[in-house]
């Protein structure tokens, strides 16, 4: 009888001892406290998604990325009161329920999803949260296009767009439009593109290349002279290349008048001295006995009348005033 008791006494003292000391381990373990979002988080994040935005983004085409001031909507699929509109601060973040502050700046709309649902499963605040996000504004994905456009400003035109949408958005080309326009893409702000628009301004294919939300668009402005004075068409001119001369410039306003006094034709130049008088020998260079001479930016051809030289007695400031309030002519 005695024998039989003993062995299951022992193998109950036994299961007691390993219990208590189970319990005992567990009383001491370490407590898992919530950290909430780290940066080292946010950062596997955008590696795990950036193969897969490689693969499925087109050859030179940017993802759009969320920036400072662009307001989200930022909802839980089946936990209708986590939905939320939160606009993105200066930091980056944005302030979620239970996660508090996020940082999403800088990341697409994909890699801010699954960043929020990491934090959201790690959190034990959801078992599989299916996060969605919806831009309701875009403050910092505008394209700018500045210089000479009608209406310089920041566009937003959102996805892959061309470069003639963006100067359309801006109403087009002034007058006084260069023939060069410089892209910087906002990704790539060392290596800005610079293109050249043909003499009637139309957009070939070849130079129509694409623009991206954040990039800059700059339209070059060209250099105007202006020929006034006893012409045809006392006018201001595009310059459509430097080597633009004195007899190109009097052809562009249709020829001197039979009044013109062409031995006292002047150019006024702008320097940092202010202006200067230039005497032109107009009857040589016609004759080809003297050499055209070369315009520059702001150059004013002068054509007075021979009627008592009454144009010469007009001031340089009187000519200025003239020449600036021509009308501008493209020479084509």
């Amino acid at each position: 009888m005695h024998s039989s008791i003993r062995p299951a006494l022992a193998c109950a003292l036994l299961f007691g001892v390993l219990a208590w000391s189970g319990f005992d381990v567990a009383q001491n373990a370490p407590v898992s406290q919530n950290a909430g979002p780290t940066p080292d988080t946010t950062e596997s994040v955008r590696q795990s998604t950036d193969a897969q935005q490689a693969a499925s983004t087109p050859q030179g085409a940017t993802e759009l990325t969320i920036g400072s001031g662009d307001l989200l909507e930022v909802s839980v699929y089946g936990a209708p009161e986590f939905t939320k509109q939160v606009r993105v601060a200066d930091s980056g973040g944005v302030s979620l329920p239970l996660l508090g502050s996020v940082q999403v700046a800088g990341l697409s709309i994909r890699q801010a999803e699954m960043l929020i649902q990491q934090h959201l499963s790690d959190g034990g605040f959801f078992t599989d949260p299916q996060v969605s996000i919806f831009v309701k504004e875009y403050a910092s994905q505008g394209i700018s296009v500045l210089g000479e456009v009608q209406k310089p400003g920041i566009y937003p035109l959102l996805g892959s767009r061309q470069l003639y949408d963006a100067i359309s958005a801006a109403g087009g080309l002034t007058p006084k439009a260069g023939n060069t326009i410089t892209i910087t893409h906002r990704h790539r702000p060392q290596e800005p593109r610079t293109v050249v628009v043909p003499p009637n301004q139309t957009f070939p294919p070849e130079i129509n290349v694409d623009v991206f939300p954040g990039d800059t668009v700059v339209v070059s402005k060209a250099g105007i002279i202006y020929v006034v004075g006893d012409v045809h068409l006392p006018s201001g001119f595009v310059m459509e290349n430097s080597q633009l001369t004195v007899l190109q410039a009097i052809a562009m306003a249709q020829g001197t008048n039979p009044t013109a006094k062409l031995d006292s034709t002047i150019l006024i130049r702008k320097t940092p001295a202010g202006p200067q008088e230039i005497p032109i020998p107009l009857t040589r260079i016609m004759s080809a006995k003297a050499a055209d001479v070369k315009l520059q930016p702001d150059d004013v051809v002068f054509v007075p009348r021979s009627a008592a030289k009454a144009g010469m007695r007009r001031g340089l400031e009187a000519i200025l005033q003239t020449a600036t309030g021509v009308a501008i002519y493209r020479p084509y």
